[in-house]
């Protein structure tokens, strides 16, 4: 017998057009780590066998007939349930959504998975994608696979400690502040966030408009890769009007040399109160990687960086205040029984359908839209975010990437931060990113020396160079997997590796 956690994303493909084992077989393993595993994670909403194995029979059905397949060929997924999928709920993991119906499936899903992926279900997430724990989930919370007493980080925890308990090889998340980045970063996987625009937002929840952007999450950098071929292949997606063609093959970078290249260090970033000493040695790990392979460090400035968090909160509660404004009772989802005004039916409706993080959220974006507050607050975050974004394009005249970290800890365990303010701290590295629009990615860097969970590096790089980012966190990965201890890249959480998910 042979189980599929240590398998690629391209083997599997590969595996299925030689007839070493058939879609179907490894529709079944998957849905046999979920049903063994996923009792301890939490990190399904819905778990969908019929559509994984209809879609498992398909791809069969099209080898035995001689037909070529699609790159990603019988990859299990998993999919954050803010994204539609027709034949799923999509409830954002709020109770306003609970009984919602996908009418439609999102761009980035339906390229997934005419690229040959299995929707395996939909992955928890917190509400509205408001959180960097997934404990603000209506239903149920998610464990991490390193220590289920920890949290896997957020909003997408779902879709990382799906990838990193070995239930699926790939998984979507939506990245408004580091919520596909931080989650990976926690779980051990690699995390990305694309340039604003690389990929369509179509039929995905809207949090934050200016911010918000769907990412893959996979066991390696190369899985990764692979799933940007499927998101970006197509090119621009008309349906929203955000989206941009970006340039295809993202695989033929990952074998890019850096001689001759540079990377940026921030050493104010490295002295930020909060900054763990394990997440510290890491990066020193990975600067040590990347040199051995030619890169050059060059020492760059990102003043205004501090402002980040704060604009970030402005400018993100402010549109989710705007993108939430439709879940009324009225026009969509929970309605609240027995009201008998209008102005009843709305409140009633709206207490009952969102949960405490959410209402936090909205409350605060009706105040800083308000005439009182507009000038003084909401302008201001907006005059951050230029002053921000001219940082960043300095620092890219001198390098090439810029590496820093992705969490400033390893995960914390649950209820270790009640306050909110504290937890919104924890996105300290990877708010900037959306702020600008550039691409990231969250590279496992092994485990801490004290802790023995995961810790990671970040690898950022200016918008629409995904493909060199790719290059550069490929070479990371490879650097780190000859240091002593930092070998976890393509590694299931150990607790969970090996039970079940078996291919015949």
């Amino acid at each position: 017998m042979r189980g599929f956690d240590e398998l690629q994303a391209r083997e599997i493909a590969a595996g299925i057009s030689a007839g070493e084992f058939s879609a179907r077989e490894i529709a079944c393993a998957s849905l046999d780590a979920i049903e063994r595993r996923d009792s301890e994670i939490g990190a399904f909403l819905q778990v969908t066998p019929e559509l994984a194995i209809e879609a498992a029979d398909r791809l069969d059905r099209a080898r035995a007939s001689g037909d070529k397949l699609p790159a990603l060929a019988g990859v299990p997924l998993a999919i954050k349930d803010n994204m539609n999928l027709l034949g799923t709920r999509t409830t954002c993991a709020s109770r306003m959504l609970e009984s919602y119906e996908s009418p439609f499936t999102a761009t980035c899903v339906a390229r997934m998975l005419d690229a040959g992926c299995l929707p395996m279900g939909k992955a928890n997430m917190d509400e509205f994608a408001f959180g960097s724990s997934t404990e603000s989930s209506a239903f149920h919370r998610t464990n991490n696979p390193w220590d289920t007493a920890r949290v896997p980080g957020g909003s997408s925890g779902g879709s990382a400690a799906a990838v990193a308990a070995g239930e699926v090889v790939l998984s979507l998340g939506s990245d408004t502040g580091g919520s596909t980045r931080q989650p990976a970063s926690l779980c051990g996987v690699v995390g990305m966030k694309p340039t604003y625009g690389a990929v369509s937002r179509y039929g995905v929840v809207a949090f934050g408009s200016s911010l918000d952007q769907v990412g893959p999450i996979g066991r390696t950098v190369e899985d990764v890769a692979c799933a940007m071929d499927a998101l970006t292949s197509g090119g621009r997606d008309p349906l929203d009007a955000m989206s941009r063609d970006v340039p295809a093959d993202f695989l033929s970078f990952l074998d890019m040399p850096l001689d001759g290249l540079r990377f940026g260090i921030a050493p104010t970033l490295m002295e930020v109160e909060g900054l763990s000493p394990e997440v510290a040695s890491a990066q020193e790990r990975a600067s040590r990687a990347l040199e051995e392979q030619g890169a050059t460090p060059v020492e760059i400035e990102l003043p205004h960086l501090n402002a980040a968090i704060a604009a970030y909160h402005v400018i993100g509660s402010a549109e989710a205040f705007s993108n939430l404004a439709r879940f009324d009772g009225i026009r969509y989802g929970y309605q609240q029984p027995g009201c008998k005004t209008l102005g009843q039916q709305i409140s009633r409706s709206r207490a009952r359908g969102f949960g405490a993080e959410a209402k936090r959220r909205q409350l605060l974006g009706a105040y800083l839209l308000s005439t009182e507050a507009y000038e003084r607050y909401y302008i201001a975050a907006q005059k951050a975010r230029t002053l921000i974004t001219r940082d960043y394009e300095e620092a890219f005249r001198q390098v090439d990437v810029i590496l820093m970290p992705t969490s400033p800890g390893v995960a914390f365990r649950f209820g270790e931060i009640e306050d909110p303010t504290r937890m919104y701290l924890s996105d300290m590295f990877t708010i900037s990113i959306n702020i600008v629009g550039n691409a990231g990615i969250s590279v496992p860097a092994g485990l801490g020396e004290t802790s023995h969970l995961p810790v990671s590096a970040q690898l950022v790089a200016p918008a629409f160079h995904d493909r060199e980012l790719l290059g550069w966190a490929r070479a990371l990965e490879r650097g780190l997997s000859g240091q002593a201890g930092s070998q976890t890249a393509g590694r299931v959480a150990p607790d969970f590796a090996g039970r079940g998910g078996e291919i015949a």
